[in-house]
């Protein structure tokens, strides 16, 4: 069942894929903003009382109406567990900026790559080359892979549908609760809940770039230089995939604000439209080797 779940939630999400401004998730950033507003007040334990209750109660109905629906009917519990795993992935909520910043630097239209790109990470990119261009979006691309689609596979296998629903909110809440931006007391909890619940996750996508790409470069890439990295599970992450495509992700960008120095991942060669395509390439091909274990794993519990 978790096989079929994970198939056909990812080809319905191909067919009519959901926007990151649709209705559901729009009416759970209201209902977290209101809980915000309501229960903070600057402290740590608000944040885990925040957390809780923006997090425990769709987990609890989720696992109600999958308990119920399996009780009634495996088809009906398989339908459920589909359209659980289709409003947690998001493949393609993050793949079309990808594809236009791509298709804007193979037509050698800059300024519109700067645009695209301005839009997907949400700060201006005027001043950003094209091999940097390039190089910040293989960096969102792999990060969004693993948020959008293996972190919420991983927790699937593990919890079924809470574990998938659970996975997604916790990373949504770390953005808008404990990012960079808004680090606080409040928002910290949020940030070190989604840290323990990506522990596992972040470096079994990590391994499959390595198994699907350049295995020594990866691993060697993630022991030496992921701990240079700002956020360590981002660090495994880029470091093991900059090492499977043999890029060089990191390094300095020129901002508007200036010249940011980030430390260099990857031993390879800089970055550019060919290394996106090559990128795209190791996400599916990580993907496909995802799907073959799942499908091992249930034909052996099937006998």
């Amino acid at each position: 069942m978790t096989f079929l779940a994970v198939i056909g939630a990812l080809l319905i999400e191909q067919w009519r894929p959901l926007r990151t401004g649709n209705r559901l998730y729009m009416a759970f950033a209201r209902y977290v903003n209101r809980i915000g507003q309501k229960f903070n007040a600057g402290q740590y334990r608000d944040g885990v009382i925040s957390w809780c209750l923006a997090v425990l109660p769709v987990a609890l109905i989720t696992l109600l109406v999958y308990s119920a629906s399996r009780h009634v009917s495996g088809l009906l519990a398989l339908a459920w567990n589909i359209a659980v795993l289709y409003l947690a992935l998001g493949f393609r909520q993050f793949s079309h900026f990808y594809n236009d910043v791509m298709q804007a630097l193979t037509g050698g239209d800059l300024p519109r790559a700067r645009e695209i790109l301005t839009r997907w990470r949400g700060e201006s990119a005027r001043e950003l080359s094209a091999s940097e261009i390039a190089r910040i979006a293989i960096e969102l691309g792999l990060i969004r892979s693993h948020r959008h689609v293996f972190g919420v596979m991983a927790w699937f296998i593990v919890l079924g549908p809470v574990g998938a629903i659970a996975y997604r909110l916790a990373a949504l809440l770390a953005d808008r609760w404990g990012g960079a931006q808004t680090a606080d007391a409040f928002g910290s909890f949020a940030r070190r809940a989604f840290e323990v619940i990506d522990w596992l996750p972040v470096r079994l996508t990590a391994f499959s770039f390595a198994m699907t790409g350049n295995f020594t470069g990866a691993v060697e890439c993630w022991r030496e230089q992921a701990v240079t990295w700002r956020s360590r599970p981002q660090g495994i992450l880029l470091a093991a995939a900059a090492g499977a495509l043999g890029v060089k992700l990191g390094g300095v960008l020129h901002e508007e604000g200036g010249i940011v120095y980030r430390p260099q991942l990857g031993d390879g060669d800089d970055a550019d439209v060919d290394y996106m395509q090559a990128a795209v390439g190791l996400i599916w091909r990580a993907l496909v080797l995802w799907l073959f274990l799942i499908l091992l794993a249930t034909v052996a519990n099937w006998f």
